[in-house]
């Protein structure tokens, strides 16, 4: 069931997530999940600033509730799971310009005034990164 991937910066797209509240495809017959994740490699490979995160596809982020989810994660570094996207190239940009300023964290704590706004209102959940919590 696991599957080894690198271990630095990256962003897991929830490959199965629906397309939005109200529908599970597009009218192709596509996951709102496959496309974004679609959209955020696309985005990653045209600008060199992404470079440093991968971007990691995962069925199932068990985060049904919502829509588009993805986890930006890296070692020792607090993980967020974000949510409700609307797949395409701004939703894209906006989860890898996070992911690049978490990568550049420290513990993987950005500054509200340093996120990018279109990842403003979409915050899930926070993970501590194994062996830690945060205080």
């Amino acid at each position: 069931m696991l599957r080894a991937v690198g271990s630095g910066a990256s962003v897991v797209v929830c490959s199965t997530c629906r397309l939005s509240t109200e529908s599970r495809e597009d009218t192709k017959g596509r996951r709102g999940g496959a496309l974004l994740a679609e959209a955020i490699a696309t985005v990653r490979a045209s600008d060199p600033v992404y470079e440093g995160v991968a971007v990691q596809e995962m069925p199932c982020l068990f985060a049904c509730q919502r829509h588009c989810t993805v986890h930006v994660r890296g070692p020792g570094k607090i993980g967020y799971v974000l949510g409700d996207f609307t797949p395409g190239e701004a939703a894209a940009r906006a989860i890898l310009d996070y992911a690049v300023r978490h990568a550049q964290s420290e513990e993987g704590v950005v500054r509200y005034a340093d996120w990018p706004q279109g990842v403003k209102g979409h915050f899930i959940v926070r993970t501590p990164p194994e062996g830690f919590v945060c205080s």
